[in-house]
């Protein structure tokens, strides 16, 4: 099941993007950037970087997430937003003796589909402990004869065995992450994966970490989410949800702190 935590974000992020803002359209020296910077002068800073189209000051603030409960092939998506750091759970390290797995929701609701996936998953994950296992043994025995101690043999071994056995695990296998991306990258990052054509399982992950970005900086996010409602269009075009509506609603409601739990 998908868990996403903010466990860390730039103090006050408004009032430091509202410091670069100044910065820019002030004379005001470094020893004075702070001073009368109320929540209400904050925002109003922000309205106008988000009127001018001014977003670099966004990149002052950033945010951590901690994530679960997705797939590797989540994973290949994330990380092609490139201004962001990623800490991954290792396969290589972490030996999957009993690996969790993401069912997508199609599957879930097909009964078949679903056996047939859970079949799946099981040989998977027998295949790879086997592998695992073997290769073990192999790189143990090795190991001793070169003299390392079998504490440390069997160590190296798992090791060695783990980064080879990992080949064998699907997509849907679960991992974790910890992400930090600034309010630039994630307002990029919101526009293109909260939309309706995003695949569901990123667009899953996306308007959770919106809810959780807005909560603590909602001037800096107001206008952000996907692009219907960052614009008020759609850059779809022919391919458009035809939802603009229903979307624009639905994040009218995360603003007023009526989202579904």
């Amino acid at each position: 099941m998908l868990k996403v935590e903010l466990i860390a974000h730039t103090p006050e992020p408004e009032r430091v993007v509202a410091a670069a803002a100044k910065l820019c359209y002030s004379a005001v020296g470094v020893d004075k950037l702070m001073e009368d910077l109320t929540p209400e002068k904050s925002a109003n800073f922000l309205n106008m970087l988000s009127n001018l189209g001014h977003a670099s000051p966004t990149e002052h603030a950033s945010f951590t997430f901690a994530i679960e409960g997705v797939s590797r092939a989540l994973l290949a998506q994330i990380t092609r937003h490139r201004i962001a750091s990623y800490s991954v759970q290792s396969q290589r390290y972490v030996r999957l003796d009993d690996f969790h797995f993401v069912v997508p929701p199609e599957v879930e609701a097909d009964p078949e589909s679903k056996a047939r996936f859970l079949t799946a998953m099981r040989e998977e994950a027998a295949h790879y402990l086997s592998i695992a296992e073997a290769l073990t043994q192999k790189h143990e025995a090795d190991f001793l004869a070169q003299g390392l101690s079998e504490k440390e043999a069997h160590s190296k071994a798992e090791k060695k065995a783990n980064e080879d056995a990992r080949f064998v695990l699907p997509n849907a296998c679960e991992t974790k992450m910890v992400v930090t991306m600034n309010a630039r990258s994630l307002n990029n990052f919101f526009a293109i994966r909260c939309c309706n054509r995003a695949q569901w399982e990123i667009r899953a992950l996306a308007e959770e970490m919106y809810k959780l970005v807005f909560a603590v900086a909602p001037n800096l996010f107001r206008r952000s989410g996907p692009s219907c409602v960052a614009t008020g269009r759609c850059p779809e075009g022919r391919m458009s949800c035809g939802q603009i509506k229903e979307v624009q609603a639905k994040y009218a409601k995360i603003h007023a702190g009526e989202a579904e739990a």
